[in-house]
C-alpha cells in the first residue's frame, strides 16, 4: 500500500516504463502536393525512410522500452491546425522551423518577423510532453511527424561556434568555466572567471569524458537520443543539406498556406561563414586522430541511422 503522499510524487507515467511502442511506418499522403517538381525530392524522401526502418530492424532490439515516455516525446513540439509533430534537432535548422509552425498556428503572420528570442523564450509552442496520456497517444499515432537531421560533425562543429566563440551568458559561466577548469593546465585567472575562450579540442575532451564536469547539452547530444527514431516511427526525414527543397516539400504535404516558404536567412551571427565540410575539416585538425575516431565514436548510431558518410 502506498501513502497519499508516495502517489502524489510519483510520475503519474512512471506505470509507462517498459511499454513497448511499434513504429509502423505510414505511407505519406501525397494528395495536397501540387506540381511534378517534386518527384525527385518525394523518391529520396521514401530512401532516406525505408533505409532508417531497415538500420532499426536490423540494430535496435525494441522488445522493451525502458525510458519514461514523457522523456521519449520530450523534445516534440506540437502544431494541432495542420496535426504535425517537429521533433527538434538544435543546429539542423530549429529556430526557423519554430519560426514555420508559429505560423501554421496562427501566432504569427509571418517567419521574417519572430526575434531568436521569442521563438525560443516566448513559449507560445506546446511540447508533447505537456499533453496528457491520451493526447499524445492520439498524436503520435494520427499527426504527421518529422525530423531535420544534419552530419554529425557539422553540427558539433556549429554547436561549438554558436556557443563558445561568441558572448553568452550562459555557456561560457556554466559549461566554459567547468570545462576550463578541468582541460586547461595553467588556465588564467580571467578565463577561469568568466569561461569565455574554449578551445575546440578543450570542448571535445569535455565530450568524450565519462566523468563530465559538466552534463551533456541539446546542442551537441546525439539525434539517436533526442529524437529516438527507432521507437517513434518518423513519416518525414529531412536534412538539413538539402534542408529548403525538403521543409517546402513537408509543408505541401501538410497542407500549409501556400505562401507559407520555409525562412532562407540564418538565424544568429549571419555574417559568420556557415559551418561548412571545408571549415569543419579545420576544427578536426586541432585534434589528434585518436580523438577524431573517438568522436566519430561517439555519434556513430547518428551517421549510421541517416546514412551519412563517415569523415
Amino acid at each position: 500500500q502506498l501513502s497519499d503522499q508516495q502517489k502524489m510524487s510519483e510520475s503519474p507515467f512512471s506505470w509507462f516504463r517498459g511499454v513497448y511502442l511499434p513504429p509502423a511506418l505510414h505511407p505519406l499522403n501525397k494528395t495536397l502536393v501540387k506540381g511534378g517538381r517534386w518527384q525527385a525530392v518525394g523518391s529520396t524522401q521514401e530512401k532516406r525512410r525505408s533505409f532508417l526502418q531497415d538500420f532499426c530492424q536490423k540494430h535496435h532490439s525494441r522488445k522493451k522500452l525502458h525510458t519514461h515516455l514523457l522523456h521519449l516525446v520530450s523534445r516534440i513540439y506540437v502544431e494541432d491546425r495542420h496535426k504535425v509533430l517537429y521533433c527538434e534537432v538544435p543546429k539542423a535548422g530549429c529556430s526557423n522551423w519554430k519560426r514555420v509552425l508559429m505560423v501554421l498556428n496562427g501566432l504569427a503572420a509571418s517567419a521574417h518577423n519572430i526575434s531568436h528570442d521569442d521563438v525560443h523564450y516566448g513559449k507560445h509552442l506546446r511540447r508533447l510532453d505537456s499533453y496528457d496520456l491520451e493526447g499524445i497517444s492520439t498524436r503520435l499515432n494520427t499527426y504527421t511527424k518529422t525530423i531535420f537531421v544534419r552530419d554529425p560533425m557539422e553540427r558539433l562543429v556549429s554547436a561549438f561556434r554558436d556557443k563558445f566563440e561568441h558572448p553568452n551568458s550562459y555557456y561560457h559561466p556554466v559549461f566554459g568555466k567547468a570545462i576550463i577548469r578541468k582541460y586547461r593546465h595553467e588556465a588564467k585567472e580571467e578565463a577561469l572567471r568568466t569561461g569565455s575562450g574554449v578551445k575546440f579540442k578543450e570542448f571535445i575532451q569535455y565530450l568524450l569524458d565519462s566523468h563530465r564536469p559538466v552534463g551533456m547539452d541539446i546542442h551537441w547530444e546525439q539525434v539517436s537520443k533526442l529524437c529516438h527514431p527507432c521507437l517513434i516511427s518518423y513519416d518525414f526525414i529531412g536534412k538539413f543539406e538539402t534542408l529548403e527543397e525538403d521543409a517546402n516539400y513537408f509543408l505541401q504535404l501538410v497542407g500549409a498556406p501556400a505562401e507559407l516558404k520555409f525562412p532562407k536567412f540564418k538565424d544568429r551571427h549571419s555574417s559568420d561563414e556557415r559551418t561548412s565540410t571545408e571549415v569543419v575539416r579545420q576544427y578536426l585538425k586541432e585534434l589528434s586522430k585518436e580523438e577524431r575516431q573517438l568522436t566519430y565514436d561517439f555519434y556513430y548510431l547518428d551517421y549510421l541511422m541517416f546514412n551519412y558518410t563517415s569523415p
